[in-house]
């Protein structure tokens, strides 16, 4: 069963989006934030508080958002845009994936450093999706003029980090998906892609290691891999696709309405386990369920964190209602148990994305700002557990260990 609300405080920390560009548009002006709210870890040996944070691909804009909130009815061809699936306007396509290093103070979170990433010929990665593969379809992106934006082999969606005591990062990529090796100076050393699909990306200026499940490749379009953990013993990488296969492209049974969760060595990439993942039933997301229809292809998973060698918390949401669920690694399909709901936090914002474990209690939870385009400020929650958030107690003990 799930805490008791007596049992959790929840508390409201301060933080202040910085602003990175503003763009003029028909609308007003668009001002463009940074965004580093999508994915969240701690590292072992940093200083107490001392959390890692990733932003996304970059600030991108929705075919309907363009026109409806920014007046953009006048891009060329944008009528077509519009049923393009998973199609987006990329104001600033040379605005990606950033690593922020932050600290969490007793009532607010402040900004250390910014680390955009970087390939090995020093031009920073973009927003912008690769070229995709044999079994690999990527989103179309487009720029304010309504051209057609072309693939980038230095491109990545970035949406969850996991960070290293020998200061090196992996980093989950949505688009591919993929998972990148970026070291501690923000350097992109490696990138492991499903297995047949490295040959998209010849040229790139990182090693290209074809070593993920193949199937993974055929994630649906946006949902690729958003949740990453790390094992205390720093030798695992648990790594979740953000939703189900499409029915076409299952093989399992097991994996039918279920996300693939993949166990990876953290050297190497290479698989070394495979779990299920069930979601809850669409309607029992109250927020959700209440503001209009909702179904199975509305459920998500978007961040994950380990509580020890063979558990995980996992966060599973819609947009406006995230639940959290303990795991145990112990069957092909999980069984969860439920740790929160913010149906029973109304205070908590809609659009969480990242979670890093604070202690053996206390979690961290920030919301995805999008980069601003949408008005909208990075939130930070520091939630608070009477009891240790691991079964028992015995695993999260162990992994706090390991972290301070």
């Amino acid at each position: 069963m799930a805490a008791e609300p007596a049992d959790i405080t929840v508390t409201r920390l301060t933080w202040v989006d910085h602003l990175l560009d503003e763009v003029e548009t028909p609308a007003g002006r668009l001002r463009i934030t940074l965004g580093l709210g999508s994915g969240l870890a701690r590292r072992a040996g940093d200083p107490p508080g001392v959390v890692w944070a990733i932003g996304d691909r970059g600030p991108n804009i929705k075919i309907g958002a363009a026109v409806d909130d920014h007046g953009l009815s006048g891009l060329s061809g944008l009528s077509g845009l519009a049923g393009l699936e998973g199609a987006k306007i990329m104001p600033r396509p040379a605005i990606g994936p950033t690593l922020a290093q932050l600290h969490v103070g007793a009532d607010r979170v402040e900004r250390l450093q910014v680390l955009p990433l970087r390939d090995a010929a020093g031009a920073a990665f973009d927003g912008l999706p690769g070229p995709g593969g044999d079994a690999a379809s990527m989103e179309p992106a487009f720029d304010l003029s309504g051209a057609l934006l072309g693939p980038s082999l230095a491109g990545g969606d970035t949406e969850a980090v996991a960070a290293l005591a020998d200061g090196t990062f992996r980093v989950a990529d949505e688009y591919g998906p993929s998972i990148l090796v970026v070291a501690a100076d923000g350097v992109v050393q490696a990138r492991w892609v499903p297995k047949g699909e490295g040959a998209a990306l010849a040229g790139a200026a990182y090693r290209l290691e074809d070593v993920l499940p193949a199937l993974s490749a055929r994630r649906r379009l946006n949902r690729g891999f958003e949740a990453l953990a790390l094992s205390p013993d720093e030798t695992r990488l648990h790594a979740i696709l953000q939703s189900p296969l499409s029915p076409d492209d299952e093989t399992a049974a097991e994996g039918r309405g279920r996300a693939r969760l993949w166990t990876l060595d953290v050297r190497t990439g290479a698989p070394l386990a495979e779990h299920f993942y069930p979601f809850d039933a669409p309607e029992t997301f109250r927020r959700d369920a209440e503001a209009g229809p909702v179904g199975p292809e509305d459920l998500k998973i978007s961040e994950a964190v380990s509580l020890g060698d063979d558990q995980l918390l996992v966060l599973e949401r819609i947009s406006r209602t995230s639940k959290l669920y303990r795991v145990t690694l112990d069957a092909p399909v999980l069984t969860k148990t439920l740790v929160l709901s913010t149906d029973d936090w109304p205070q908590i914002d809609p659009d969480l994305e990242g979670m890093a474990l604070l202690s053996d209690r206390d979690l961290l939870l920030s919301t995805d700002n999008d980069f601003g385009v949408e008005g909208r400020e990075t939130a930070f929650f520091r939630v608070s557990f009477a009891a240790p958030l691991a079964d028992g107690g015995r695993a999260a003990g162990s992994a706090w260990a390991t972290m301070t």
